[in-house]
């Protein structure tokens, strides 16, 4: 079975800290010594706001992972016990956004090659042709501490959800329906 992270929407303050702390950690780079016009910034969450609650939104690592099967290009897989999209065969086509039925999934700049075309352009700018792929959790594949979400959070909202969590989850909902309904 998958684990997941989930988050408490009572916990939650909105502070966005999550997203940060997952930038930092598939950046590779410290971001707070980049200049902040450079900085890719692309969580692999998203925190939803309103007036009355805040939440970060982020794959469930679904079982049957139904932005695996829309994928037209293999791109997306489980590995690890995880849904890990392959960016190198991502086409950008968007089926797994609309697959996913959690809104996790979004899509993000990933430049495919820079080239200098100083025949067509004034002051010798730079483009780069760009692709835009998947952006999912990938539950800080590679990082032996974890995801970073769980690890920064200043409410503790965050929580590792595994096979154990649920069995017993299901075990005490069960024992609670049981003696509720012999009370009656």
């Amino acid at each position: 079975m998958n684990y997941f992270v989930v988050a408490d929407p009572i916990k939650c303050i909105g502070c966005r800290t999550c997203m940060i702390a997952c930038v930092v950690e598939h950046s590779g780079e410290d971001i707070f010594y980049e200049n902040p016009e450079e900085i890719n910034f692309n969580p692999k969450l998203e925190v939803v706001k309103n007036a009355q609650v805040s939440v970060p939104i982020q794959c469930r690592q679904c079982e049957d992972a139904p932005c695996a099967k829309a994928c037209p290009q293999d791109a997306i897989s489980k590995v690890d016990n995880a849904i890990i999209v392959d960016q190198q065969k991502c086409i950008g086509c968007k089926n797994c956004m609309l697959a996913c039925p959690f809104g996790a999934i979004n899509l993000n700049d990933a430049e495919s090659g820079c080239t200098v075309d100083l025949s067509s352009l004034p002051d010798d700018k730079l483009f780069c042709i760009e692709k835009m792929v998947a952006n999912k959790c990938d539950l800080c594949r590679g990082s032996e501490k974890g995801p970073a979400c769980v690890r920064v959070c200043p409410t503790s909202a965050f929580k590792i959800v595994k096979e154990e969590d649920l069995a017993t989850a299901v075990k005490n909902k069960r024992k609670a329906s049981a003696i509720e309904t012999n009370s009656l």
